[in-house]
């Protein structure tokens, strides 16, 4: 007899185990973030994006800056830098780019408002000399009174192809030497940095 009981207060407590783990995880709604929740009991959560892009990018030099004893802090142009950000996001944001496709590759005539034209011709013939360094194609910039015009060129049909299929935009983020000028331009090695504001506003 006293065998029967023992069996069944322990059936009873096995059977009672879900209930009570629900019961104890009941705390949490099904739609509770989880990464608040870690929050909450002290867990680290870091930011990886400290604001928008251009933030972030003068964010991301100044760590560089501060983490290289050998800094020449009397020589930092981040003013410069964030300048040139400038001029790069109103050429991506706010230009009128007409592309015309020729037998051996793609003329493109840019322009925009008098602030946008003002950037594109820092920008483009700056980049178009990056981009001739490349000998698969031909490179020509021109500035023109109220926009900017960029040819580029080529022999093979394959790079034909690719330079229609980049495009304006795909051009100008082509040959990856952005990153390595921004640290040069916030170091203050740079003399295209050196951009007044009233240039830029």
């Amino acid at each position: 007899m006293k065998t029967s009981h023992t069996l069944a207060i322990l059936m009873l407590t096995a059977g009672l185990g879900p209930v009570i783990g629900q019961t104890e995880h009941s705390g949490h709604s099904d739609g509770m973030n989880h990464g608040t929740h870690r929050v909450e009991h002290g867990s680290p959560v870091e930011l990886t994006e400290p604001g928008q892009g251009a933030f972030a990018a003068l964010s991301e030099v100044v760590r560089l800056l501060e983490e290289d004893p050998d800094t020449d802090w009397s020589r930092v142009d981040l003013d410069g830098l964030r300048n040139h950000l400038v001029d790069m996001d109103r050429v991506v944001m706010d230009s009128i780019v007409s592309e015309t496709a020729l037998p051996d590759g793609l003329l493109m005539r840019v322009t925009g408002d008098a602030k946008t034209v003002a950037s594109l011709m820092r920008m483009v013939p700056a980049h178009a000399a990056q981009l001739a360094q490349d000998p698969r194609w031909s490179v020509e910039a021109e500035v023109l009174d109220d926009a900017v015009s960029l040819t580029v060129k080529s022999t093979n049909p394959v790079v034909i192809a690719r330079i229609r299929g980049l495009g304006f935009f795909g051009l100008m983020a082509s040959q990856d030497h952005h990153r390595a000028h921004h640290l040069m331009m916030a170091r203050g090695e740079d003399a295209h940095s050196h951009q007044t504001r009233q240039n830029i506003e």
